[in-house]
């Protein structure tokens, strides 16, 4: 018993386990590993809570997201207004278009380069967001294949083991309204 004991305290003896800190060398602690995960988890929502915090905001502030607002409602509107304007009053809306052809090329190049970069930085974040919903898909493949495959097996399982009507193994003469079935096909 001695020397069991002596064993027994040499592997794990004195509040260490040598088997346990020999095995971590090769394969990480799992409990450890998810701890670490949970911190940085923890950490990232907290980051991203802080960022998104509802906080008062002054007059200014919620003057300046109005005004961001505006533009694309107003440019639409505006085409669509320009379409009724030409119904309406065509003499007025041809003044109007003549004013406009006035206006010189480079004018021209700075308003499509402010509309393209208005519009472009959220086509970015809209296609950038379209793209993580595409690769969430993707990644749901095989789950999706593996529960298809499933379902596709359950054809093969007849209930208590008896044969499907047809099957082989089973006599059609044994079930006249089959063999009549079959026959007026």
């Amino acid at each position: 018993m001695g020397m069991i004991d002596k064993l027994f305290g040499l592997l794990f003896g004195s509040g260490r386990n040598v088997v346990a800190e020999t095995a971590e060398v090769f394969r990480v602690n799992a409990e450890n590993e998810a701890e670490r995960g949970l911190n940085l988890r923890s950490a990232a929502l907290d980051q991203f809570g802080q960022e998104f915090r509802i906080v008062q905001r002054g007059w200014f502030d919620r003057l300046m997201d109005a005004l961001n607002r505006i533009p694309r409602p107003a440019m639409a509107l505006g085409t669509m207004g320009m379409f009724v304007a030409a119904m309406v009053d065509p003499v007025w809306f041809a003044a109007r278009m003549a004013g406009i052809a006035l206006v010189p090329e480079p004018l021209w190049w700075l308003l499509g380069a402010i509309v393209s970069f208005y519009f472009g930085a959220r086509h970015q974040a809209k296609g950038q967001e379209f793209q993580r919903e595409v690769a969430a898909t993707i990644a749901a493949v095989p789950q999706v294949v593996r529960a298809v495959r499933e379902v596709e097996a359950m054809r093969d399982i007849s209930p208590r083991g008896a044969a499907s009507p047809g099957a082989p193994g089973e006599d059609i003469a044994d079930n006249p309204a089959l063999a009549d079935w079959r026959a007026g096909r």
